[in-house]
């Protein structure tokens, strides 16, 4: 079933694969923000609640908010990772959720007319920020994949958080999307608290993250699209919550935001 389901997904993407116009550049276009008003947890033994959501080609702007500060336990979260979004509806979103926020865009989308990108949000003061380039342009819509890169300071703990959105198997081979994956982990090698989280395009993929030294509590999740698991969330430098409790999760109730569900997880602090 699994390989009839894939086999229908090129189908569908190929028949419409226009290339797309590419932001060749490390530097930009980047984007971000503070809300007038923002709330913080308190810092010490926090357990960190992340989620993941990629919100289809960045349309259904107010269900996807409707969905973040209602549909339990995503209003819990502490760092929010977007994918498919441009400039503005970021910024919807982190200002609704009273979150800071950078958000860099890969390409212009030649279907959507936009910018389409990854985002993070966060409860706590962003410091620092990268847009990490990733290898292996697509084959069909020769598009470039990035990973948006956060320093958030909880307290006064630096953590590395990535919104990433690799490549579809439509356009690269398993191993060029190991090699997206390497890419960020290389850049993560320095930072003793990190998160990756996003459109993995991939269940496999997590090998390469629990390879790396990552936690990886969403391998056991249900299918986050109609036929796969490929929406995931990896912590470096954390421990499990403790007392013990439910560690990951999907959100089904999306008021039909996107394709993909949003995913959660949570952590402990060292």
């Amino acid at each position: 079933m699994k390989r009839a389901a894939l086999g229908a997904l090129l189908a569908i993407t190929s028949a419409s694969c226009h290339a797309v116009l590419n932001y060749p550049s490390a530097l930009g276009p980047r984007y971000a923000g503070v809300p007038p008003s923002r709330s913080a947890s308190a810092a010490g033994s926090h357990v960190l609640h992340v989620v993941t959501y990629n919100v289809q080609w960045g349309k259904n702007i107010d269900r996807a908010i409707n969905v973040l500060k209602t549909r339990a336990p995503l209003p819990d979260a502490d760092i929010v990772v977007l994918q498919e979004m441009d400039a503005d509806g970021t910024r919807r979103i982190a200002d609704a959720l009273g979150m800071a926020w950078v958000y860099y865009p890969a390409a212009v989308h030649p279907k959507l007319g936009h910018d389409f990108g990854n985002a993070v949000l966060s409860r706590w003061p962003i410091v620092e920020d990268e847009k990490v380039m990733l290898p292996h342009v697509g084959g069909l819509r020769h598009a470039q994949r990035i990973a948006t890169a956060a320093t958030v300071l909880v307290g006064t703990v630096k953590v590395r958080v990535y919104s990433t959105h690799l490549g579809t198997p439509s356009d690269i081979r398993p191993s060029k999307r190991r090699d997206q994956a390497h890419t960020i982990l290389a850049d993560a090698a320095t930072y003793s608290l990190v998160i990756i989280a996003g459109d993995m395009n991939s269940h496999g993929i997590g090998e390469a993250f629990r390879a790396g030294g990552f936690l990886w509590p969403t391998e056991h999740n249900g299918f986050t699209t109609a036929f796969f698991n490929w929406d995931h969330i990896f912590f470096k430098g954390f421990a499990p919550p403790d007392p013990p409790a439910k560690s990951a999760g999907i959100v089904r109730d999306t008021l039909g935001t996107s394709d993909h569900d949003p995913v959660w997880a949570v952590a402990q602090l060292p």
